[in-house]
């Protein structure tokens, strides 16, 4: 049985392929198909929504690192407990509202949640290393 850590990790890994799924969608309606199968050689400007969806899906990827990490330290050294466990949710449940704070641009929203998330990952090392 996982750890609940390991748990919103998956978690994590699979809000991670819905967001790739949500960018691919608008990606491919805002350029169009013959340009989404292309080899790419120019490059292509995104806008709105969609480019939002793109960022939010490379942010996502910038602190997974980090949350993946905290996760892979506090299983390997068996230091779960009930902080550990509920920041690793946290997290999951912070970048899953992220999405649409930032496809929708809801400021100061946006800001906050990604915080929340951050700071979760983070308590998750400090809690390895105390």
């Amino acid at each position: 049985m996982m750890s609940p850590e390991l748990t919103a990790l998956a978690f994590a890994g699979i809000l991670q392929v819905i967001q790739m799924t949500l960018h691919i969608i608008t990606h491919d309606a805002q350029v169009g198909i013959k340009t989404a199968l292309s080899s790419r050689d120019k490059p292509i400007t995104l806008t709105g929504t969609t480019a939002r969806l793109q960022r939010a899906y490379n942010n996502h990827f910038e602190s997974l690192a980090i949350f993946t990490i905290a996760v892979i330290v506090i299983t390997l050294s068996n230091q779960s407990t009930p902080l550990t466990q509920n920041c690793a949710w946290a997290y999951v449940i912070a970048r899953a509202l992220y999405i649409p704070a930032y496809a929708f641009g809801l400021t100061p929203w946006r800001s906050i949640i990604w915080t929340v998330g951050i700071i979760a990952a983070t308590l998750i090392l400090l809690a390895a290393l105390l």
